[in-house]
């Protein structure tokens, strides 16, 4: 028999891994699409996805050698990153069969995210399905499993309330400037990138009357763009350090590869701000904001770990919430298995069923041979009684093989039912003639 493809989903996260081993470890688009590439054509990756956001890289495989392919990952990812498998290896959560399922639509249905019932997480997955299926890396099962993810995630946002309350990473950035400054009207802000989360913040600071707005895009088109969207003022990546002179707060979420501010970068520019306070909110990952810099008096720099800490307001009404969309991911799992069971049911049915039919067309091939003085209305009606026989004879055994039972049985039910009828043989010798058998007419 064919051995049974598994699902594993392995990664790091928020819970398991730091930000500075999240960040070393992330994906860029081109990123993907060159892992993409590369792990297809893997002998132990049949199907593959990769999440790579802020908060997790994770790898979604299918694969009929699951440990064999994690360890494959592994040596990838060390080998890609240039990152000693002892810097990550540790904080890696590994997850097989419907443990896999369970942690794919938790994540999906934001149970597994920092905040809790944030809805960009569905959009970002979403967002790599559409990666995959463009490089041709998700097959049969892992096509099925993200269309689930997604209903799922629907089902527990429109079925309960977790995503009705006010909490998010852009509410949390918020709530830090409150801190510091009391009172948001007329802060300047300085958005730095184009992240999405980052422009969430912003316009959580314009509701709060946090103006005038400042955009930087190293494409300045884009920053036009940006600065349209809040009525605030495009400027050049070049006029960050002179912006920092008047702004209050700088939202930063870039693709950059290296911190895009540092310490030296301040040298006077307190003075030139009379020491008034500065605000950095950095949601990039790798951060664009050398943590060096929270050093300075007066300044206030939090990467994306730190804003978890500024999460407390509803937080409880969402985990409530969150028993229910369990629940719901719990059903989901079940159904998910059935399916996923039947997978090995049908390839089993189908060839049983393929060769009845073959013995049955043989065998009246012959019969009507023999017969030349049958009309055809008897044709017909012998057709349709040899078709009515083999149905109702192959009715019970796929019942018996359809039916859910344990996975170890039904393994066994299955091989024992291919060996009975032969079922791993050439079409050819599953529909010649027995010996003793007369050759067709």
């Amino acid at each position: 028999m064919v051995e049974k493809r598994q699902i594993v989903a392995m990664g790091l996260n928020h819970k398991t891994a730091p930000v500075e081993v999240r960040e070393r470890l992330a994906f860029s688009g081109e990123d993907t699409a060159e892992v993409l590439d590369t792990m297809s054509g893997h002998p132990l990756v049949e199907e593959m996805a990769l999440f790579s956001t802020c908060n997790r890289v994770e790898f979604l495989l299918a694969s009929q050698s699951p440990e064999k392919a994690v360890e494959a990952v592994k040596d990838f990812l060390a080998t890609f990153k240039s990152t000693p498998r002892s810097v990550f290896e540790d904080s890696l959560y590994i997850h097989i069969g419907d443990d896999a399922v369970r942690h794919v639509f938790r994540v999906a249905a934001s149970l597994d995210s920092m905040v809790v019932g944030e809805a960009q997480i569905l959009g970002q997955i979403k967002d790599s399905y559409r990666e995959a299926c463009k490089h041709g890396t998700c097959g049969v099962v892992l096509n099925r499993l993200m269309h689930r993810s997604f209903s799922v995630a629907k089902r527990i946002r429109t079925e309960t309330s977790i995503g009705d309350h006010a909490v998010s990473i852009s509410y949390a950035a918020v709530e830090l400037g409150r801190k510091i400054f009391g009172q948001l009207d007329q802060k300047a802000v300085l958005l730095i990138g184009a992240g999405e989360m980052a422009e969430l913040a912003v316009e959580h600071l314009v509701n709060n009357r946090a103006r005038p707005i400042f955009v930087a895009n190293r494409t300045f088109e884009r920053g036009v763009e940006l600065a349209e969207k809040f009525r605030g003022t495009p400027i050049r990546f070049e006029e960050i350090l002179d912006f920092l002179k008047q702004v209050d707060i700088v939202i930063s979420s870039t693709g950059a590869p290296h911190y895009v501010l540092v310490r030296d970068d301040f040298n006077g520019l307190m003075r030139a701000r009379k020491n008034r306070p500065l605000f950095f909110i950095d949601i990039a990952v790798p951060r664009d904001i050398d943590p060096e810099i929270n050093r300075i008096s007066n300044v206030y720099v939090y990467d994306i770990d730190d804003l978890k800490n500024a999460i407390q307001e509803n937080i409880e009404e969402r985990r409530q919430e969150a028993v229910r969309g369990e629940r719901i991911v719990d059903e989901a799992v079940y159904q998910f298995r059935k399916w996923f069971q039947g997978l090995d049911v049908v390839p089993t049915i189908v060839g049983l069923r393929e060769k009845a039919e073959a013995i049955r067309r043989r065998e009246l091939k012959k019969t009507f041979g023999s017969l030349h003085t049958l009309s055809e209305e008897d044709r017909a009606a012998i057709d349709r009684l040899t078709a009515a026989l083999v149905n109702k004879l192959l009715h019970d055994p796929t019942v018996f093989l359809k039916a859910s039972g344990h996975r170890d049985e039904k393994a066994l039910y299955l091989d024992i039912t291919r060996r009975l009828f032969n079922l791993d043989q050439s079409t050819e010798n599953n529909t010649r003639p027995s010996p003793d058998s007369p050759e067709d007419e």
